[in-house]
């Protein structure tokens, strides 16, 4: 599984960094993290408030922290699309 944090730099980016590993190390599949601050990212999954938070290409949450629990709900329904 690939997960994408867009506008990982900001204050709210680190949060959710943080917030996503402590929910991946309950996880029990393999799981790629990739920061991306980049303009082409931002374009590419049309996300308009960062942080934003991509599965397996798909867009799952932006402009918010989720909390674990919705964390843990976007990785389990993602994960077999």
């Amino acid at each position: 599984m690939n997960i994408k944090i867009i506008g990982s730099n900001c204050s709210n980016g680190i949060k959710l960094k943080k917030l996503l590993l402590r929910a991946v190390n309950s996880y029990d599949g393999d799981v790629e993290i990739e920061l991306k601050d980049d303009q082409e990212s931002i374009r590419k999954y049309n996300v308009k408030n960062i942080p934003g938070l991509v599965i397996n290409g798909k867009k799952c949450s932006e402009g918010k922290v989720p909390n674990d629990r919705e964390i843990m709900k976007y990785i389990k329904s993602y994960a077999t699309n």
